[in-house]
């Protein structure tokens, strides 16, 4: 026993030989150490940034992608207006409210009068206001929007009177000046965020003489508080008319509104007046003003500009003419279709030349999405990214096939094409056209790094300006800062073109819980931006960087497998052209270069690749695995699996057509109603659907049988399911 001890006293107070080299060198392992940890977490670093970057390029493709949609979805409502009345024979009533302007018969003083005399039951709890507003009324507004109150309805009409009585006075341009303030406050989009709005509020002060505000457009759509922001930003304006500004977007459109949500809102929370509160904000949209000034020097627009953007031709257009941007003015159109009809003989040699889809190998679906833009000269061009035209604006809307118990379209819209001006000069557009693209380009542009000024394909719309064209624009009318909004960033702001131009966006957490900041500027006397970043958070602050980025990959991942499996039928019979063998595998080159053709989304389809699809054992791509993570519903028994994915990709194209015909919003139509809808919607996509197949299905979604449709249930039939997620919730 006294041996042992002695020996472990003995272990214990010498050092051995080991000991002593560890901490002779211990100082070099521990760089070493330092420098593999380092060098580890750089790695990891990098690879959660290629992560968070692909997401970004997913949520931003998809979002545009969408925005294509809608361009050409408009081209499909003028149809839809100039059709319905014949097909239903007791007018268009909301479609036409919706789609056209209104020409109120009603004077000013009638108008308030009939406003002043709607009654507010007692049992409304909301606030109430009066006019002229005061703070107190303003106070009342935000605390009641923070505890989910609404507005009636009679004060919501009252506000949008009094707004569009003083937006009427507004010119084009507001030139403000800093020397009235130390600061002025510079806000981006918020589309319905009203969290957003909120903490800016809360951060920065409540809009005042001496904390001015200007909003740079797209208060609406998307988020579900569209019509609380601008019921707080339009109270803001009048009660301090001199320092409240608002700019207007591209979301600023009652087109636009019909897809994104923003129609849907204001006729679910205003059943009784929700149509009068739609009409009424056609024109107070259409009356904001395009662009503010600051000290002569800051320019800010919604968008961006193009080569042909002239502030002082910008200070003199109509603007309350152009109700929607998505839409050519009439006028325009009777010139072009006047153009159009006297040339019939160029154009059908034209066309000779050019060779019809058919010959030439091109299928339907290829040709109905070939997308074309007016050029600033009045004249037509490709869309793609190699085009040399300088500007651009909306897609013209693409001509529909025709239908044997409808009017044609091209017979309604009569718009030329490409083909009609093959080796023909361009005409002069009229007045009314040149004031429509200086408004388009304004709300729809986007910077590039890149020199020039080439249309929009990526959004479909406006045009790409370049460093060269902000230059010459700043040096034109002697200024030195373009601020606009338009896109979302990851940091709720971004600088380029060297510096001249700057892009702010306030809404956060804007395609996914934690995926962006929003952020504002503040500019005083010495015109140098300061940028305040936020981020409205719930339930990511407990979240690690590893876990946000993860969260917002998967909901990216997600949507872009829908994407893909909208599309399977095409993407199945490209895969098949280069399986000669019926393997089901291809290369991962081709497999890239199908899905970048079938999608047309530029993204960095090989890195993707491994979260998509799976390798074969000799390195190629099984394709059917992209569609393996997902399933189809349960569809209606009538309706066929290619009627199905077509119904699945048009989906929200199907919704917003319901839900217009959906007059007092309440979920169901007739059977009748489903009828037309389908006759109109098949031409508006090219697909044929016989009469006895669009009976079957109303007949089976009629449930109980009382001849109307909840076209809701109809909807959740054709969508798709995750795989993942279903076990993730039986797991759960």
């Amino acid at each position: 026993m006294g041996c042992g001890t002695s020996i472990a006293v003995e272990n214990q107070t010498r050092p051995s030989e080991t000991d002593r080299s560890v901490k002779k060198h211990s100082p070099a392992l521990t760089i070493k150490a330092a420098i593999l940890i380092q060098r580890w977490y750089r790695r990891y670093v990098a690879h959660l940034e290629m992560r968070r970057r692909y997401t970004w390029n997913i949520f931003q493709s998809i979002e545009y992608a969408g925005e294509q949609d809608q361009l050409q979805l408009s081209s499909f409502f003028s149809f839809l207006l100039d059709n319905f009345t014949q097909m239903n024979g007791n007018g268009p009533d909301l479609i036409s409210h919706l789609l056209d302007s209104v020409v109120d018969p009603l004077t000013e003083e009638v108008r308030q009068l009939k406003y002043e005399q709607i009654v507010v039951s007692e049992s409304y709890r909301g606030p109430r206001i009066s006019f002229p507003l005061s703070v107190t009324d303003t106070n009342a507004l935000l605390s009641a929007f923070k505890e989910e109150q609404t507005l009636h309805g009679k004060y919501v009409l009252q506000l949008l009177y009094e707004t569009k009585k003083f937006l009427k006075q507004m010119p084009n341009v507001i030139y403000l000046s800093t020397s009235y303030a130390k600061e002025i406050t510079i806000c981006g989009d918020l589309h319905g965020r009203l969290d957003d709005l909120l903490l800016i509020f809360y951060k920065n002060g409540l809009p005042s003489a001496e904390n001015p505000y200007i909003f740079n457009g797209d208060f609406v759509d998307r988020g579900k508080k569209s019509i609380e922001i601008i019921i707080i930003l339009f109270a803001f304006l009048l009660l301090y008319p001199d320092h409240m500004h608002l700019n207007r977007g591209n979301h600023e459109d009652h087109i636009m509104n019909l897809r994104y949500g923003f129609t849907r809102e204001v006729m679910q929370k205003y059943k009784t007046h929700g149509r009068e509160i739609l009409q009424l904000l056609q024109d107070v949209f259409s009356l904001l003003p395009l662009a503010t000034v600051i000290d002569s020097k800051v320019l800010i627009v919604h968008g961006g500009i193009s080569d042909k953007t002239d502030l002082d031709f910008l200070s003199t257009v109509e603007r309350h003419k152009v109700k929607s941007a998505l839409r050519l003015p009439k006028r325009s159109m009777d010139h072009l279709n006047v153009r159009s009809c006297s040339r019939s003989s160029s154009r059908q040699s034209s066309r000779s030349r050019l060779g019809s889809p058919s010959s030439n190998g091109r299928s339907s679906r290829t040709s109905r999405k070939t997308k074309k833009h007016f050029t600033k000269q009045g004249s037509c061009s490709s869309s793609s990214s190699s085009s040399s035209s300088s500007s651009s604006s909306i897609n013209i809307p693409r001509r529909l096939p025709p239908s044997p118990s409808l009017l044609s379209p091209s017979d309604v819209l009569q718009v030329p094409f490409l083909d009609s001006f093959v080796s023909l000069e361009p005409p002069e557009p009229p007045r009314e056209e040149l004031e429509w693209k200086q408004i388009v380009d304004i709300l729809w542009s986007d910077p590039k790094n890149q020199n020039g000024c080439f249309p929009n394909s990526f959004r479909g719309g406006g045009c790409y300006f370049g460093p060269d064209v902000t230059q010459t624009l700043l040096q034109k009318h002697g200024l030195c800062l373009l601020i606009r909004s338009h896109e979302c960033k990851q940091e709720g702001y971004e600088l380029c073109h060297n510096g001249q131009v700057i892009t702010i966006f306030s809404a956060s957490n804007y395609y996914e819980e934690g995926s962006n900041r929003g952020a504002y500027i503040k500019l005083g006397p010495e015109l140098v931006p300061r940028f305040f970043q936020y981020q409205v958070s719930r339930s990511t602050r407990k979240l690690t960087l590893h876990q946000r980025v993860c969260a917002a990959e998967g909901s990216a991942l997600r949507a872009l497998k829908e994407k893909l499996y909208a599309h399977r039928s095409e993407l199945m019979a490209a895969f098949q052209q280069y399986d000669i063998d019926n393997t089901g595998r291809i290369s991962v080159s081709e497999w890239a270069l199908v899905v970048e053709s079938i999608l047309r989304m530029d993204l960095p389809w090989r890195t993707l690749r491994p979260r998509l699809a799976r390798l074969g054992p000799d390195g190629d791509v099984e394709y059917e695995s992209c569609f393996e993570d997902i399933s189809p519903g349960e569809p209606i028994p009538p309706v066929t699996p290619n009627l199905a994915e077509t119904l699945y990709r048009y989906r929200t194209d199907l919704e917003i057509i319901f839900n217009i015909i959906d007059k007092d919003h309440s979920g169901k139509i007739s059977i009748e109603e489903f009828r037309q809808t389908w006759k109109l919607f098949s031409s508006h996509l090219g697909v044929a659907v016989n009469d006895k197949t669009i009976d079957d299905m109303a007949r089976s979604i009629d449930f109980n049988k009382d001849g109307s449709i909840d076209f809701n249930e109809f909807l959740e039939a054709f969508r798709v399911v995750h795989k993942l997620d279903v076990k993730d919730q039986q797991q759960g």
